[in-house]
């Protein structure tokens, strides 16, 4: 059966992209920047849509009203690629950091660029930094929210933390309030597997981050609120009615804090 669920939800998000790729490509790049967004939320949304009923992964938010309405900045987990979805249609005019080089991909790379995303070269240095922070400042001032990965890429759930200096760096440039983001799905999604596992892949927006503290106090303000959430909802879904099944790092994870809550 999940053999099945899996192969029907790939098969239904393949043939969602193909029908808007196929339905939108003419005019696509001729739209206006909301017309474009509209196009990308209705493709993440359809895509949501397609993991709840085919492979039965259902998605609950909690603290949604904590998410900024105009420029800000969102810094979440990342465990999967679920994410890279499911947090465009929740906003009202997104923007994700990404690599640059996914630009480059033909169709997918041209859609990111007309819907804005903001490139990043990661072996750029310096200079990569500063166009960073004047990429993201003009997206704040236009009242768009700026979504940066904390740790750069996707780590399985349960992994250590890695937190890079990107964060930090816009931060510091942005002068803006950083909205952490906790999820869970990394065990329902994980990375680099064609399984996807029924449950509830839980998004908790937490408190956001005041501007104006000093690069140190930020970096372990963020840590000690994103880490326990993430920590929180690891629990919770291993112990749930339904469990999914635990990659290493998360079964060990959860040993840690078991034996930390009975210490």
């Amino acid at each position: 059966m999940l053999i099945l669920r899996s192969l029907l939800f790939q098969a239904a998000f393949y043939l969602i992209m193909a029908i808007i790729l196929a339905v939108t490509l003419p005019f696509f790049f001729f739209l206006p920047h909301r017309a474009a967004i509209a196009v990308v939320k209705f493709w993440t949304a359809s895509s949501m849509w397609a993991l709840r009923v085919f492979a039965g992964t259902k998605i609950e938010v909690r603290g949604r009203e904590k998410l900024p309405k105009g420029g800000g900045l969102i810094a979440p987990k990342h465990q999967s690629a679920f994410e890279t979805m499911a947090l465009f249609h929740m906003l009202d005019d997104p923007t994700y950091v990404m690599k640059r080089q996914l630009m480059w991909i033909p169709l997918f790379g041209w859609y990111t660029w007309k819907a804005g995303m903001i490139p990043v070269d990661r072996a750029g240095g310096s200079k990569a930094l500063r166009k960073l922070a004047a990429d993201s400042k003009e997206a704040v001032q236009e009242g768009r929210q700026v979504i940066l990965f904390p740790e750069g890429t996707r780590r399985t759930a349960g992994s250590p933390p890695d937190y890079k200096f990107g964060i930090i760096h816009l931060y510091r440039e942005l002068k803006v309030p950083v909205v952490p983001i906790a999820m869970n799905s990394g065990l329902y999604w994980p990375r680099s597997s064609f399984f996807r596992f029924p449950g509830t892949i839980v998004i908790d927006v937490l408190d956001p981050i005041p501007p104006g503290l000093d690069s140190k106090t930020f970096l372990a303000t963020l840590i000690n609120v994103l880490e326990p959430a993430t920590d929180k909802l690891l629990l919770e879904a291993a112990e749930g009615p339904n469990p999914p099944p635990l990659p290493p790092e998360a079964a060990s994870r959860i040993d840690t804090i078991r034996a930390s809550e009975s210490a």
